[in-house]
C-alpha cells in the first residue's frame, strides 16, 4: 500500500547570519594590463565599481562567526598579498582561520591582474599600494560590520540552471585555443541561497555559478567586475537592494561564449541574463523557513492531491575544518631562477607577460618538486562548501554534487588564494592553456576530488577530523 509522501523542504541553516559591502574600485590611471595583447597599461575610466562583501554565519549558542568574502579582483599577487586581506579579518574578528573564506569573483578587468601592495615599474603602479590597503581595511570593515549585523535568520538553497557557461577548450588542427568549443556540454548549474529574517524579508542572496569573468579583454580599457556586476544590479533591483554575493565556481574549463570583447554593454548582457536565471530560482522558491506538506485528496472531476505549506525549522550546525594535500609538481615546470633569466632576455612584450605571471605562479607554490594545496571545507546546516586557491576543472563541483545529492554544494574557486588551474587527468597531454600553466601534474584533480570527498563525509558524520564545530537546535530532514 503506498504511504503518504513526505514533506518537502529546501535545504537549509539557521542560526545568525549579517552582511556587509564596501567599495573597492581602483582610480582611474592604476596599472590595468591583464592581457598580455592589451595595447595600453592603464585604466581610462569606470564601467562599473567594483565591491566586497561579507556574510556573517553564526549559531545562537556561539557568536563567533564563520565569514565568507567575495570580492572584484582577478588573482593574487603572492602569498602575503593574499595573507594581508585575510589576516587583517581573522585578527579583526578573533576567530581560527578555518572560519574565514576570501573568494575571488575573478573578473580581467578589475585593474592590477594580481593583487599586490607593491608594483613598482609599472606604468600606474604608483596607486598600487593605497588600493591593496584599501581592500584590506574593506575587508576588515565589511567581516566586523556583517558579524555585528547578524540576526536570527535563515539561509536555504535551490539549485537552478543558467547556459551562459560554455566549454572553452576548442580542438583545432593546428592545437587547442582558449574559446567556445560547441561541441561539449557545459555545467550549467546554478545554485542560488536565500538569507531571510524572522519575518520572512530577504536580506542577501549567494550565486554560485562557474563562468570565468573574460567578456572584457585587450580593447576593453575601463575598470569593470565584467558581468557579475549586472547580475547584482539585477538581482538587488527585485529584492529590495539587498547585497547579492556571486560566489565564482569551478570554471577552469567554462566561459562565456561571446567574450574577449571592449564592450562593457556585452558584460552586462551577460550578468543579466545570469541575474533573470537567479530570479526564476528564487520566485520559485518555497515562502522562507517552510516546507511542503501533503494535505490530502480533495474529490472534484478527479482526486486531486493538494499540498500546502508549513513552517519549517532548519538545522544549526555549522562545522568547518582545513585540508592540506601535497601534490606533485610537473617534471618540467621551471624554476623561479629560470624563468627569472628567460623573463630578462625576452624583448616580447606577450612572452614576457606570461613568464611574469608563470614567475608568480612559481612563487606561491616553491622551489620543490611538490606542491601544499590547502582547503576550507564547511558544513552549514544541510549545505556543504569547499573553497580552493585554484582554479578547477567543472568536473569537480559536477562529481561532488553528485555524490552528495542530498546536500547542495557550494564549491568556490580562488578561495584563500590563487596557485593555478586543476585540469582533468584526461587533458593532460593536449596543449590545451589550463595544462602548460598549471604547475600541477597529471592527476591532481581526481585526487583533490577524492579529498573532498572524504572531507564532506567527515563533516556529515559530526566527527570531523581537526574541525571546528559550533552547534544549535537542529531539526532532521
Amino acid at each position: 500500500m503506498a504511504q503518504q509522501p513526505p514533506a518537502v523542504h529546501h535545504a537549509g541553516f539557521h542560526g545568525r547570519i549579517g552582511v556587509a559591502r564596501r567599495e573597492i574600485t581602483p582610480p582611474v590611471g592604476i596599472y590595468a594590463r591583464c592581457w598580455a595583447a592589451a595595447r595600453h597599461d592603464v585604466a581610462e575610466g569606470i564601467h562599473r565599481p567594483l565591491t566586497l562583501t561579507a556574510l556573517a554565519l553564526a549559531t545562537a549558542e556561539d557568536p563567533t562567526p564563520h565569514v565568507l568574502i567575495t570580492l572584484d579582483a582577478c588573482s593574487w599577487g603572492a602569498p602575503e598579498a593574499e595573507w594581508g586581506v585575510r589576516g587583517e579579518v581573522i585578527r579583526r574578528l578573533g576567530v581560527d582561520p578555518a572560519r574565514v573564506i576570501v573568494a575571488l569573483a575573478h573578473t580581467h578587468s578589475g585593474g592590477p591582474a594580481f593583487l599586490s601592495p607593491s608594483m613598482d615599474g609599472f606604468p600606474g603602479g604608483e596607486h598600487a599600494e593605497t588600493f591593496y590597503h584599501g581592500i584590506v581595511q574593506a575587508a576588515g570593515e565589511a567581516a566586523v560590520a556583517a558579524r555585528d549585523a547578524s540576526i536570527p535568520a535563515t539561509l536555504e538553497w535551490e539549485y537552478g540552471r543558467c547556459a551562459l557557461a560554455a566549454n572553452r577548450d576548442l580542438p583545432l588542427p593546428a592545437g587547442y585555443v582558449c574559446g567556445y568549443n560547441p561541441g561539449i556540454a557545459a555545467d550549467d548549474t546554478l545554485l542560488v541561497g536565500r538569507v531571510t529574517d524572522a519575518e520572512g524579508r530577504i536580506l542577501a542572496t549567494l550565486v554560485n555559478y562557474a563562468c570565468h569573468p573574460t567578456t572584457l579583454a585587450w580593447d576593453n580599457r575601463l575598470i569593470s567586475p565584467d558581468f557579475p556586476g549586472a547580475l547584482r544590479e539585477t538581482v538587488e533591483g527585485a529584492t529590495a537592494g539587498v547585497p547579492c554575493l556571486y560566489l565564482q565556481g569551478n570554471m577552469g574549463d567554462l566561459a562565456p561564449r561571446e567574450q574577449y570583447q571592449g564592450d562593457p554593454a556585452l558584460a552586462d548582457r551577460h550578468g543579466r541574463r545570469l541575474g533573470f536565471a537567479v530570479l526564476s530560482v528564487l520566485e520559485g522558491m518555497l515562502p522562507a523557513a517552510s516546507r511542503l506538506e501533503y494535505q490530502g485528496a480533495q474529490r472534484s472531476g478527479t482526486a486531486l492531491g493538494v499540498w500546502a505549506a508549513a513552517p519549517h525549522v532548519h538545522p544549526g550546525e555549522l562545522a568547518s575544518l582545513t585540508f592540506d594535500l601535497d601534490l606533485p609538481l610537473k617534471d618540467d615546470f621551471p624554476r623561479d631562477e629560470e624563468l627569472e633569466r628567460l623573463q630578462a632576455t625576452t624583448d616580447d612584450r606577450v612572452e614576457a607577460e606570461k613568464l611574469r605571471r608563470k614567475r608568480t605562479v612559481r612563487r606561491w607554490i616553491g622551489n620543490g618538486v611538490s606542491a601544499r594545496l590547502s582547503g576550507w571545507v564547511w558544513r552549514l546546516g544541510d549545505a556543504l562548501l569547499v573553497g580552493l586557491p585554484t582554479e578547477p576543472y567543472s568536473q569537480l563541483q559536477v562529481e561532488l554534487r553528485r555524490r552528495f545529492p542530498r546536500h547542495p554544494v557550494c564549491a568556490l574557486s580562488l578561495a584563500n588564494g590563487s596557485i593555478g588551474y586543476q585540469p582533468t587527468a584526461a587533458m593532460y597531454g593536449t596543449d590545451v592553456y589550463q595544462v602548460w600553466q598549471t604547475p600541477l601534474a597529471r592527476g591532481n584533480l581526481e585526487l583533490t576530488l577524492e579529498e573532498c570527498s572524504r572531507r564532506f563525509q567527515e563533516l556529515l558524520e559530526g566527527e570531523p577530523a581537526r574541525a571546528e564545530t559550533a552547534r544549535g537546535g537542529s531539526a532532521g530532514f
